[in-house]
């Protein structure tokens, strides 16, 4: 009879041994640092496979358990591995961002344009989750591109100017889809690619230099670039149409910095009579040009009218306000983005051609 009683405590007795086993479990489980799914899905007792579904969203799991499991992640400050999505879905969550440099080596990319269209790239894939991967190749063979896509370590690419590589660029585009270009869009062109109509901006800036009664006007930029080469082709056709009286002077100009204006102080030294308005390929060059003719003596807009090309913002407050051809190159970030994400997922898109827009400033 008195065996009863004594069963009953031990009982008792290891029912709480089991309690504080499990509550010491709870607390060891609790304060360990959670990692992976894994220790989430220990702490939440279920498996790795409900803690992905729940903190994915996915319906499979009940709002019960989905709210404790995303409570839990909250309290020890899981965040779900990048990496480990990226491995179930196959992606790498990187975007390779080129600039190929065949035709100006000496080009940076501190360029302000190169800076202003990373900034607007940068913006447009960290908001749809993508790592961006700078990379300044100076091409010597051409296979620098194939070696890029070999390599296997972003999703896709888009490539900032097409340089003199246009020839690589639609090699490579017969067989690998997620690429895309800014620059200049050819007839029978087979890659992809987001630009200004650089022709018809050419055209409606030599325009407007003839308007403001210019007739010695002096092209700067490197024509080895085909969307330089585009708007010379422009000011060519402008002058062409207003013939006689309109002369285009084409100036081989590099488009970096010290070089830069090296290459303008030469021609205007050996100019003999100085052009009365400068059409320059970009608003760097323009700046440029406006100091050197600055210490030649020479005022914008009264003896030499100056119009660049891009509209960055150092050219509202130049002195004088530069004018300009404006690329939305927003828009153009945007479009390239949008454009690769669908090439990405498999589907074959066309190429996209921006209008330019004249911005008349001070500088004419």
């Amino acid at each position: 009879m008195l065996c009863a009683p004594l069963a009953v405590a031990i009982g008792w007795r290891y029912a709480d041994e089991r309690a504080d086993q499990g509550r010491w479990a709870r607390v060891a489980l609790s304060s360990k640092k959670v990692r992976t799914i894994y220790d989430l899905a220990e702490l939440a007792g279920v498996s790795a496979a409900t803690v992905s579904r729940a903190l994915a969203g996915k319906s499979l799991v009940s709002s019960a358990t989905a709210e404790r499991i995303q409570r839990l992640a909250e309290e020890h400050g899981f965040r779900p591995s990048s990496l480990a999505r990226n491995l179930r879905t196959r992606r790498k969550g990187a975007i390779g961002v080129v600039i190929p440099l065949g035709h100006e080596t000496t080009q940076h990319i501190s360029d302000p344009f190169f800076m202003t269209m990373i900034g607007f790239l940068a913006d447009e894939l960290t908001e749809r989750g993508f790592d961006l991967v700078l990379s300044r190749v100076i091409p010597k063979k051409d296979d620098w591109l194939e070696k890029m896509i070999s390599a296997d370590r972003v999703d896709g690419f888009i490539i900032i100017g097409q340089s003199d590589q246009s020839a690589v660029l639609d090699k490579m585009a017969r067989d690998y889809l997620p690429m895309v270009a800014w620059g200049a869009h050819l007839r029978g062109q087979i890659h992809c690619s987001v630009g200004t109509d650089n022709y018809l901006g050419g055209l409606a800036a030599t325009a407007h230099l003839m308007d403001r009664g210019c007739r010695r006007i002096a092209f700067f930029g490197n024509p080895q670039a085909v969307e330089i080469r585009q708007r010379l082709d422009g000011a060519r056709a402008a002058v062409s149409a207003r013939r006689p009286g309109a002369e285009l002077i084409e100036t081989p100009t590099h488009l970096a910095g010290e070089l830069t204006a090296e290459d303008i102080a030469h021609f205007l030294d050996h100019a003999g009579t100085p052009p009365d308005g400068i059409f320059a390929a970009s608003d760097l060059i323009a700046i440029t040009a406006m100091q050197v003719l600055h210490s030649r003596g020479l005022t914008v807009p009264g003896d030499v009218k100056v119009v660049g090309y891009d509209d960055l913002p150092f050219a509202r407050t130049s002195v004088p306000p530069l004018t300009t051809i404006r690329q939305d190159i927003a828009t153009g970030a945007r479009q390239m983005v949008e454009l690769l994400l669908k090439r990405i997922d498999g589907e074959a898109t066309g190429s996209v051609v921006l209008n330019p827009e004249l911005v008349i400033r001070s500088s004419t």
